[in-house]
C-alpha cells in the first residue's frame, strides 16, 4: 500500500475503547485514499516480533495518539483495507464502447 492509493474498508469492527479514542472511523465497503503509510507500534507496545503497517486516510482525520511520544495522529491497520481495483481510463472507455454503453452512437 502506498500514499495516494485507493483502498476499500473490509473490516469496520472496533472495540468500545477505539470508538472512544477516535473521532472518525472507516466504514466497511467505503473507499478511502491513503494519506500516509507508517510502521505500527505493536512490537514496542505488545512486545511482539513483528509490526503492522498503519495508514492515515485523506477522508478521515483523528486526534493525536495519546500513547505516541511524537503525538502522531491515530491511524488504522492496513489489514482493515483492500486495494481498490481500478481500471485505467482508456480500458474503461474501451469496455464501454465494446459493450455498447459508450457514446459512440452520437457520432453516427
Amino acid at each position: 500500500m502506498i500514499k495516494g492509493q485507493k483502498v476499500v474498508c473490509i473490516n469496520d469492527t472496533f472495540t468500545s475503547t477505539i470508538r472512544a479514542l477516535y473521532q472518525q472511523l472507516p466504514v466497511k465497503g467505503d473507499t478511502y485514499t491513503i494519506r500516509e503509510v507508517f510502521l505500527g507500534r505493536e512490537k514496542i507496545v505488545k512486545g511482539g516480533d513483528s509490526a503492522t503497517v498503519g495508514l492515515l486516510l485523506q477522508e478521515l482525520k483523528n486526534p493525536p495518539d495519546p500513547f505516541h511520544q511524537g503525538l502522531q495522529e491515530l491511524g488504522f491497520s492496513s489489514e482493515r483495507f483492500a486495494p481498490l481495483e481500478e481500471l485505467p481510463d482508456e480500458v474503461v472507455e474501451e469496455e464501454a464502447v465494446a459493450s455498447g454503453t459508450g457514446d459512440s452512437w452520437k457520432n453516427n
